[in-house]
């Protein structure tokens, strides 16, 4: 088994043993394993790529073909006691549609993401005035899956709108972790864990 991205090891290590998991945009499933066999958890998993689906299945990992922005809703309430969404929350087409499902068919949801506001991508902007290329945001603009780009900021002030609560929060730069202060410029990534 590979070693896990900073912000899948995060959410791993932060997951009840024996819990109901469903990862929303799984990938190549290496959470999935890791929980799977760390854990002890009943780990499912919906992605999208057909080409990690069928590395999913490979792997023995019970995963799903489907789309986040439509496929949800047809899970039900408080289905999972975890839904995760790691580094996808900014590539669907309707992400408070996303969250809300979320939010519903988990107990509790852990959402990491890109922070767009990380004081390199503003230092990119300013100097070369065009996107960021950079290690957690490989593609150029013309082929990124990112179609929402949001803040640690905006995530905050979205949770506390919709009501949902924060149980905790890690931000990221690289693979060690920042303090909450001014996170919106230092942290490259963030995740939280949220319930309603």
């Amino acid at each position: 088994m590979s070693q896990l991205r900073t912000d899948l090891a995060v959410i791993r290590d932060n997951v009840a043993p024996g819990s109901r998991v469903l990862d929303v945009g799984c990938g190549d499933g290496a959470l999935l394993e890791a929980l799977r066999e760390q854990k002890g958890c009943d780990a499912r998993g919906m992605e999208l790529d057909s080409a990690n689906v069928a590395e999913c299945v490979g792997k023995g990992l019970s995963v799903i073909q489907g789309d986040a922005d439509r496929d949800l809703a047809f899970y039900p309430d408080a289905s999972f006691d975890y839904a995760i969404l790691s580094q996808t929350l900014q590539t669907t087409k309707r992400p408070d549609f996303v969250l809300d499902e979320l939010m519903r068919i988990g107990k509790r949801a852990f959402v990491s993401f890109p922070n767009f506001a990380h004081w390199r991508v503003r230092l990119s902007l300013f100097w070369n005035g065009r996107m960021p290329v950079t290690r957690l945001l490989p593609e150029g603009w013309y082929e990124t899956p990112n179609i929402h780009h949001l803040t640690v900021d905006d995530f905050r002030t979205y949770v506390r709108d919709r009501g949902f609560q924060v149980e905790k929060a890690w931000f990221l730069s690289g693979d060690k972790r920042r303090s909450p202060a001014a996170a919106n410029f230092r942290a490259e990534h963030a995740v939280y864990l949220l319930s309603n």
